[in-house]
């Protein structure tokens, strides 16, 4: 079946090795032990209409203020901020299971589950107990330890592409690196990005990009010389022609095409049934090479990512979030002979004092491990698209133009008509009323990304009741407004 209502196209079912992908709804699946923990089955400590009336947030306005006296604009990466929804950021004060729970005493069923990386719950019972053990013999070595050589193992089996991998500390980071060795490898220097792509902070990409800086209406960041981005080419998500013009323009010049395999930080926008594999033929022909920036998608559409899912095999890519289990993290890998460029083996420089430190690579080894559980890629799938579904349902109800979309366990939805194809379709939704949605239903107890062009995460701590009480709050708010 279709993605829901107006995002994506549907793509055949294939079998994998552990999964039968397909987008939209699935039939009816088993439902997966998600958690071995209790924390997985928190429930509310009140009801939706009791929330209502205690809901204040007098604490973390106190604190905000605060903040914004010692942090720019008070936080530490922009859309925490709230600039784009309006009213007060909330503060955290802890996290387990689906849940968070701000200073206040407010709780929320947590749909941004730290921007990804807790797919199977915050704070797992199974992953702190691992993290307590491995913090006895010490947080960092700046030296090897044998932690690298398992997740590197797990990485390497699980994602198509990788043949090696180099860990970092972050997502952007990844994203610096495989830049340079596609340039060092190819001996040139242009690339492709798309409109609304976002692949971190680092100077090339912030070239119409997405996530903050979609978020802050920002088209380009101050500090960044020309000189920086003059090799970065554009084209818009979806558009195959676009990138087969920029190739015939650029002949010869072009070192790599650099993409999400489906679009997380403008939204949630799948990719058109022919987009991957046309790009991916392109780059072929041209000799360039083809690089899947999976920090967000990998390991949650499918155990080997979006590549895994969609049977696309990039030359390399980058991932991050979810291989650290929750602590910061990156890696960028691929095939040997790319890799092999790579300082020491080669002469491509790149290092981190934290790479590779024994805290990340036990959260993900043992992230990865529970994710290998039966039924989980089910279980993701069955909630998002019960929540997909039941809020497009409440907006259609109550008489709000919407549309949206699932994949596994990623998710997103847009106040507009749709359909949604890339980052100037995504413009149109009405970000005004994304904002008085996303205010009420904090005061509902449920917390979505600060922001229409984010995507959403569920996780294995999500429960049937979970759905079902986000679902309602929706239709709730969406009467409201």
């Amino acid at each position: 079946m279709a993605a829901v209502n107006g995002v994506g196209l549907s793509w055949p079912s294939k079998l994998t090795k552990t999964q039968t992908p397909k987008w939209g709804f699935s039939p009816s699946h088993r439902r997966c032990n998600p958690s071995s923990s209790s924390a997985a089955t928190i429930r509310m400590t009140a009801s939706v209409d009791e929330k209502k009336k205690t809901f204040t947030l007098e604490k973390s306005e106190e604190a905000f203020s605060k903040a914004k006296e010692l942090m720019p604009g008070g936080v530490n990466s922009p859309v925490r901020a709230f600039k784009s929804v309006g009213g007060q950021p909330i503060i955290i004060d802890s996290v387990k299971g689906s849940r968070m729970r701000d200073i206040d005493g407010n709780e929320y069923i947590d749909y941004v589950g730290s921007w990804g990386p807790a797919i199977i719950g915050h704070a797992d019972d199974e992953v702190l107990a691992a993290l307590a053990e491995t913090m006895k013999k010490g947080t960092s070595f700046g030296a090897p330890c044998l932690l690298e050589n398992t997740l590197a193992e797990m990485v390497i089996s699980a994602v198509p592409s990788i043949e090696m991998v180099r860990f970092v500390n972050s997502g952007t980071e990844a994203c610096m690196g495989v830049l340079r060795l596609a340039r060092a490898f190819t001996c040139r220097t242009k690339i492709i990005k798309f409109e609304g792509c976002y692949h971190g902070h680092a100077d090339p990409f912030l070239v119409k990009a997405g996530s903050g800086v979609a978020t802050l209406g920002l088209p380009d960041s101050p500090g960044v010389p020309k000189a920086a981005t003059i090799d970065t080419l554009t084209a818009p998500y979806n558009d195959i022609s676009a990138v087969e013009s920029l190739f015939e323009e650029h002949k010869g010049e072009i070192a790599a095409v650099i993409l999400e395999p489906v679009v997380g930080n403008a939204g949630f926008i799948p990719p058109k049934l022919e987009f991957l594999a046309a790009i991916r033929k392109i780059t072929k022909e041209n000799d360039a090479l083809l690089i899947f920036d999976e920090v967000m998608t990998g390991f949650r559409l499918a155990y080997g990512g979006a590549q895994e899912y969609f049977g696309i095999t990039p030359d390399l890519t980058t991932l991050g979030k979810i291989i650290g289990g929750g602590l910061p993290v990156g890696a960028y890998g691929g095939r040997r002979d790319i890799m092999e460029m790579v300082a020491p083996a080669g002469p491509m420089y790149q290092a981190g004092t934290l790479s590779g430190n024994p805290l990340a690579m036990t959260a993900g080894i043992h992230t990865l491990k529970r994710l290998q559980g039966q039924g989980t890629y089910e279980h993701l799938d069955k909630i998002t698209g019960e929540l997909t579904q039941g809020i497009l349902d409440a907006g259609k109800k109550t008489g709000h133009a919407m549309c949206g979309g699932f994949i596994r366990g990623m998710f997103g939805f847009f106040f507009a008509d749709g359909p949604v194809y890339n980052f100037s379709d995504a413009k149109k939704s009405d970000t005004e009323k994304f904002g008085r949605f996303y205010r009420g239903m904090l005061e509902e107890g449920v917390y979505f990304a600060p922001s229409q062009f984010e995507a959403g995460f569920t996780s294995l701590a999500h429960t049937p009741e979970d759905i079902q009480r986000t679902i309602a709050a929706a239709e709730k708010v969406l009467k409201q407004i």
